[in-house]
């Protein structure tokens, strides 16, 4: 496969992962309006990454070349690795819930983000981080966002390798 082909393929990809995460997102905002699951600081948290990863998505998308491609999936990377120590965090919170005062410590911080302030109503705190709501195929909501951020972090990783082994070919 020729440079600019493959050029040309991770820009694609780059731009589908930017829609899988605005769907992800989506997805989040069919549950807390369809089925009254309201987000927590936590969840307030893992949609701003995801927003990010897709801004990153589609920025490195729109490069031309590949050292630009390399700065946005090494951003997509780390906030990806983020993510999964949110996640994490919040499925630890669910799977062992302690003592919950009706008050979430997050809460303050994320809703005195500017985004709570222009869109309240998706990026404004209505719920705890202990509240457990119905699992989707067996699998916590805070479970399936850390297996998106494992995936994204993995992808864009096994990417750049290869992208270095390539060109490693080339050199030699």
């Amino acid at each position: 496969m020729n440079d600019s082909s493959s050029l040309r393929r991770e820009r694609g990809l780059l731009a589908l992962l930017g829609f899988v995460c605005l769907a992800l997102v989506g997805g989040a905002l069919y549950l807390q309006y369809a089925k009254h699951e309201d987000p927590c600081p936590l969840c307030i948290i893992q949609r701003y990454l995801f927003l990010l990863i897709a801004l990153f998505a589609f920025l490195g998308a729109g490069r031309k070349g590949w050292g630009g491609i390399a700065l946005f999936e090494t951003l997509i990377a780390i906030t990806a690795a983020t993510g999964i120590a949110g996640a994490a965090r919040h499925l630890y919170i669910q799977l062992n819930p302690g003592f919950s005062c009706g008050f979430d410590a997050l809460q303050p911080v994320v809703d005195s983000l500017p985004p709570a302030h222009w869109l309240p109503s998706v990026f404004k705190v209505a719920g705890l981080c202990e509240t457990v709501y119905p699992p989707i195929l067996g699998i916590l909501l805070p479970g399936w966002a850390l297996i998106a951020f494992v995936l994204i972090f993995g992808a864009v990783v096994v990417s750049s390798y290869r992208r270095r082994a390539r060109r490693r070919v080339h050199i030699a």
